[in-house]
């Protein structure tokens, strides 16, 4: 798999026999960082994006541009395979079209778009609402019929467990697989009856659990989400969260000690931070680059 494509790449872990965890990236420094620590793929996650770059809930206050200009960043630096949340596909099925367009430019490997209406909020969060059935196959044929590389996979989330119950749930699934569909992405179950309701109906397509901590899906291994028959266990913000700690107890010693001299416990190294930055690769380009034009 070396030197197939990113979408290539993801295709692949779609038809592996194992499942695979799905870590969330809100920008190139956290997309770096996962693929450094071995993942197979990153989850350019909305929500994250929304917290770590506007300072913001998730309520759909993020434009396709700001995603794509950071996803296109995060795409730059990784060599893994990048899924973006794409919200609702920015609008209705003429939008999508676009936003299929934009971030096929920005290398991703797969666009996941949900059924909620516009603006959207976290699928975590009470007080959502869901677009029409029909509307949301036509995003997802609009979105099918415009890519223009075939294992750009296109993930379809629906919300409306929460809204309308799983029977509408699930309906909703089945005529997005229809539709065209790659993987499918049932939000917010709250039961382990749920979940197992979910995989017996859609039976023979990857599905998705997202698994919140502190939200409304029961926390589950890896082990237990294959068991179930979950091809991705995503886990969109544990990053996002867990720098939020970190930066925090970092700031708390500094705020209360007024010294960096206790601190060498909760950061990393200067030789880490440079490594991650890739430093060494920026010696080598001016040696190639700049230094024989001191020699002259």
């Amino acid at each position: 798999m070396t030197n197939s494509t990113k979408t290539e790449k993801f295709q692949y872990l779609l038809q592996q026999p194992s499942s695979f965890i799905l870590p969330g990236a809100y920008d190139s420094m956290s997309a770096r960082l996962i693929e450094e620590m071995g993942f197979s793929a990153i989850y350019a996650t909305g929500a994250g994006i929304s917290n770590a770059q506007l300072g913001w809930a998730d309520v759909g206050l993020t434009s396709l541009k700001e995603i794509v200009d950071i996803v296109g960043r995060m795409t730059d630096v990784t060599t893994v395979p990048i899924v973006v949340d794409a919200d609702t596909g920015f609008g209705n099925a003429i939008n999508v079209i676009r936003t299929v367009r934009e971030f096929e430019r920005a290398g991703v490997a797969a666009i996941q778009m949900e059924d909620q209406v516009s603006p959207k909020k976290c699928g975590h969060f009470n007080g959502k609402d869901v677009i029409s059935k029909d509307e949301m196959v036509n995003k997802i044929k609009a979105a099918v019929d415009t890519r223009r590389d075939e294992n750009l996979a296109i993930i379809a989330r629906t919300d409306a467990l929460a809204v309308n119950g799983i029977g509408d749930a699930l309906e909703r699934a089945h005529a997005y697989v229809e539709a065209g569909a790659d993987v499918l992405f049932v939000e917010a179950p709250t039961t382990l009856e749920q979940l197992e309701q979910i995989t017996t109906s859609l039976k023979g397509i990857p599905q998705i659990i997202n698994l919140v901590e502190g939200g409304k899906t029961p926390l589950l291994s890896l082990d237990e989400a294959e068991k179930l028959g979950f091809k991705i266990m995503l886990c969109a913000n544990t990053v996002l969260r867990s720098a939020i700690k970190g930066i925090t107890n970092s700031l708390n010693v500094l705020k209360e000690e007024g010294s960096q001299k206790n601190l060498s416990d909760l950061i990393c190294t200067w030789e880490e931070r440079q490594s991650l930055f890739k430093l060494h690769q920026v010696k080598e380009w001016e040696k190639e680059y700049l230094y024989n034009l001191n020699q002259k």
